[in-house]
């Protein structure tokens, strides 16, 4: 575990030291595109962050090869060379897109083809487990297709997730958190050496992630780009098709009765990981409908507009940072909730939890839609948004936005409140230009 936690934090720390050169060097590359219709930020912001979290994943694999226990990994197996290969090529692609908005069809192309250098050099499904049926052999095409499949359809989900600040490096660090926590696991508890790949990939994950996110936070000064979703989207996908096709579930038999009843013991966690649908849950779920949403319309899947989920947030009413936060916690309640059902899956306790913080969720989501009043001996209490008199101020504020010409956007405004006046210029809800959720309604913030 140390050496897990030292491969981590020089991950972490590569990572972090090289964003701040590595925005310089974006800034003079010219890799700033101009506000498109869908983004929510308010400034140009340099993009290329893929390129310092590249260097961390060398700089991990790097330590970990020179470490005593880790450097097993690479001499019994050829997966952290596979890992590496593809993720350069798919790197390099991102790279360019980044700079030179290269075509859909050719990203997609440049991530089969990188899922497929992986594949020839080994990192590749074997087998799978099916429940009531045991362990099943696949052909060597099979195994191809799968694979394939499965790291264009993460690659995609993380990068389609990718819409706020410091959103995609935060779920997928929270989705390598649990998904370590279970390969380790398979790992020391089961003496399954074949596990050890998975559990490195997943450590250097979160160390790239880590590193990366007090940069990316609201608000972001610098974007991971396609080079950076890509990237982690890539690793993974590696590490889960690492402990699904190479981690034999007859070497378990001896924990367990039977093969069926390993195979069943494990499902909670086995079949998510061949179909992501609970490490990356959210992400998947957001792909899954940009793509019925957008061939519904007759368009393009690859057409970028603002239907995604965290776009959805802001139209509610919450903030940049607190819809951040909700998907943040919905990402954690599913992998780490599947990580504990695959613990323990006898234990109603599990199940409840999960329907309790379910419920806690579903409240957070709506609580924009219901803001109630406090009385007014109560007002000195309660934050501002709560009170009577903030509400009839906002009333009045929007009654006299409301009087502005159309014609004239940059008109001043002039509220009272008390005894002070502020100037405002009110901006046109849905402009590009405009952070956080007033991109897409016309809230309006007072000084407090």
């Amino acid at each position: 575990m140390r050496e897990y936690l030292l491969t981590l934090c020089i991950t972490a720390a590569v990572t972090y030291l090289l964003t701040g050169p590595v925005r310089k060097f974006a800034i003079v590359a010219g890799a700033m595109p101009e506000i498109r219709a869908r983004d929510v930020h308010r400034e140009p912001t340099p993009r290329l962050g893929g390129i310092a979290m590249f260097f961390g994943l060398c700089a991990g694999l790097l330590v970990a090869d020179h470490l005593t226990n880790l450097n097993e990994v690479f001499e019994k197996s050829n997966e952290p060379r596979a890992l590496l290969s593809g993720a350069a090529l798919i790197w390099l692609i991102g790279v360019l897109d980044d700079k030179f908005e290269i075509d859909a069809l050719i990203k997609l192309g440049g991530q089969m083809i990188a899922a497929g250098v992986m594949v020839v050099q080994g990192l590749t499904i074997l087998w799978l487990p099916i429940p009531g049926v045991g362990t099943v052999a696949l052909t060597q095409w099979q195994g191809t297709l799968l694979t394939v499949a499965l790291v264009v359809i993460t690659i995609n989900a993380v990068n389609f997730v990718d819409g706020l600040d410091g959103l995609a490096a935060g779920m997928v660090c929270i989705a390598a958190a649990a998904f370590f926590m279970y390969a380790y696991r398979i790992w020391y508890s089961y003496g399954i050496e074949s596990a050890a790949p998975a559990t490195l990939f997943a450590a250097i994950l979160m160390g790239m992630c880590l590193g990366f996110l007090p940069h990316n936070m609201h608000p972001a000064r610098i974007f991971m780009g396609d080079s950076g979703s890509m990237l982690i989207g890539l690793v993974l996908a590696a590490g889960a098709i690492s402990v699904t096709g190479q981690v034999d579930p007859d070497v378990m038999n001896m924990f367990s009765k039977s093969e069926r009843a390993t195979v069943h013991q494990m499902v909670p966690v086995y079949i998510p990981l061949v179909m992501p649908l609970t490490i990356i849950a959210i992400p998947a779920a957001d792909l899954i409908l940009a793509i019925v949403r957008r061939t519904w319309r007759g368009q393009s899947p690859f057409a970028a507009d603002r239907g995604h989920l965290h776009h959805r947030l802001l139209e509610i009413g919450h903030s940049h940072s607190r819809a951040v936060l909700i998907m943040y916690f919905w990402s954690a309640l599913i992998a780490f909730g599947a990580l504990a059902y695959s613990v323990n899956s006898a234990s109603m306790w599990i199940v409840l939890g999960v329907v309790v913080l379910s419920a806690i969720g579903l409240a957070l989501l709506l609580l924009p839609r219901f803001t109630p009043r406090a009385p007014r001996w109560a007002e000195h209490f309660v934050p501002p948004r709560y009170r009577r008199r903030r509400a009839a101020v906002a009333a009045a504020r929007e009654s006299a936005r409301e009087a502005v010409p159309a014609a004239v956007p940059a008109a001043s405004v002039v509220v009272a409140e008390g005894n002070t006046e502020e100037q405002r210029t009110p901006v046109v809800a849905g402009v590009s230009g405009v952070n956080g959720a007033t991109a897409v309604g016309p809230r309006s913030r007072l000084p407090r």
